[in-house]
């Protein structure tokens, strides 16, 4: 098993960078691809972007390409996503969720979840 926590949520002015974090615990995390997914409030949960186990792989959302990244440090069992250009439609709870190896876009492969942390975008 894998067990998530997500920090480095909070207020943002337009235009502005954030770096959020997903610490991992388990035996597990190195073969884990992690995702990242953001859900607004009265929408669908909604895939922003996932790393493989190696690292070698990450797939984004078209709305965030060319402004988020995310990378992994497996001797930290972290995963981060840095966030530059935000825009206020980014404003979201933002949750990271792992599964076995691949990576996926569809939440519902992924069976670990962190509990999220909020990020509000400012105009």
């Amino acid at each position: 098993q894998v067990q998530l926590v997500e920090s480095g949520g909070g207020l943002v002015q337009a235009g502005g960078s954030l770096r959020l974090s997903c610490a991992a615990s388990g035996r597990t995390f190195s073969s884990s691809a992690i995702g990242w997914f953001r859900q607004a409030p009265g929408k669908e949960r909604e895939f922003v972007a996932a790393i493989s186990w190696r690292g070698a792989i990450a797939g984004y959302a078209d709305s965030v390409k060319g402004r988020f990244t995310i990378s992994r440090d497996n001797a930290k069992n972290t995963v981060y996503l840095q966030m530059n250009s935000a825009k206020p439609e980014d404003t979201a709870v933002y949750y990271c969720a792992a599964k076995s190896f691949t990576t996926s876009q569809a939440p519902g492969e992924y069976p670990y979840w962190g509990q999220g942390t909020q990020v509000t975008v400012s105009s």
